[in-house]
């Protein structure tokens, strides 16, 4: 049928460079990225890394990417109603005591530090006075609904500007790394957009959809769901990125890199101090970097080059063990009398 053609007419050849053939079919496109960051209309610094940097960081597997976001889907119930996914925005977003007040300041005739709280600020965050009171860790008294006093000489602190700074940095609520958020809504529903990443801490959240959030945090991936997802998750990051900038690159060679970065159990990076700096031949290590500290280690330790790699015959003069050289041809010269020609008569 025409699948099964079509199937076999795809397979990868014996002997075939996959190797090279990806890297050469991801890195020609990459040198016409951008180095550029895509910034959310109406949200100040809500930007995400994208183009060559983020490929970059994607393929030297950072262990936090230099723009980390969620992107949070939520359930039937929560993703169809604006006002319900803003009340799961606002569980997401961290809240501390600074975000919901107008000032703090000392009044030295009382000896109190006063806690002005700002109405509009705490009601955008979903926080009242009694959710502040709550996480205060020192004795203090309500002087009006938005109004807290702390009698400063029973604190026990000494430092007026860093009890301050220790109040207002006080966490009422949310998840500590996200700190923004958007609600947009797309493909038909409401989705949360964050700045930050806890994979951990989001997936706890009521009204959240767990089979759909997604972060672009592949350590964090590998960490909560297996070394599988992370696989995935370094498809679909460089893909993405490859998209975005309009080039078009098969999937496959994208795979055999997630393959490779995953195939230990770990995520490894593509350098000296990952896929490369492991591997079994000496002059392949030597030739990526460092090539004198590598010889010398190597030299120390005894270590013997086995010469079945592509690099290492290369260095040498050798044929490669690749396409016709990845197999041997062996003619018996010698021709017995079921090989002689017939007699003409």
């Amino acid at each position: 049928s025409l699948v099964v053609r079509s199937y076999r007419s795809s397979l990868v050849e014996p002997g075939e460079a996959v190797g090279t053939v990806a890297a050469q079919s991801i890195g020609e496109p990459g040198t016409q990225m951008t180095l550029r960051t895509f910034h959310y209309a109406g949200v100040r610094e809500l930007n995400v890394t994208l183009g060559l940097p983020r490929l970059i960081e994607i393929v030297d597997a950072r262990r936090e990417p230099s723009t980390p976001v969620m992107t949070v889907y939520l359930d039937r119930e929560h993703g169809r109603s604006a006002e319900k996914a803003r009340k799961v925005a606002q569980r997401i977003t961290l809240t501390t005591i600074k975000d919901v007040v107008e000032s703090i300041n000392f009044d030295i005739s009382r000896d109190v530090v006063r806690i002005n709280l700002d109405p509009g600020s705490m009601r955008n965050a979903g926080v009242t006075t009694e959710d502040v009171e709550r996480v205060l860790p020192v004795p203090h008294m309500r002087e009006d609904d938005y109004t807290l006093l702390i009698e400063f000489s029973k604190t026990g602190s000494e430092d007026l500007n860093r009890f301050i700074d220790k109040i207002s940095n006080i966490r009422i609520k949310g998840i500590p790394e996200i700190r923004r958020v958007l609600t947009i809504f797309e493909g038909g529903e409401w989705v949360i957009k964050t700045e930050g990443s806890n994979l951990g801490g989001v997936l706890s959240i009521p009204g959240v959809d767990p089979t759909r959030v997604t972060t672009n945090d592949i350590c964090e991936i590998a960490a909560m769901l297996g070394i599988e997802a992370a696989r995935n998750a370094l498809i679909e990051e460089a893909m993405g990125v490859l998209e975005e900038q309009g080039l078009d690159v098969d999937v496959r060679h994208v795979m055999l890199v997630a393959d490779i970065m995953t195939a230990s159990g770990e995520i490894q990076q593509i350098g000296r101090h990952g896929v490369s700096g492991e591997k079994s031949s000496v002059l392949a290590r030597a030739a990526f970097e460092l090539t004198v500290p590598h010889l010398v280690d190597a030299s120390l330790r005894g270590e013997v080059d086995p010469l079945k790699g592509v690099v290492e015959n290369i260095i040498i003069g050798q044929s490669i063990p690749l396409g016709t050289g990845s197999v041997d041809l062996y003619m018996s010269m010698r021709r017995g009398k079921e090989n002689e020609p017939p007699e003409s008569g």
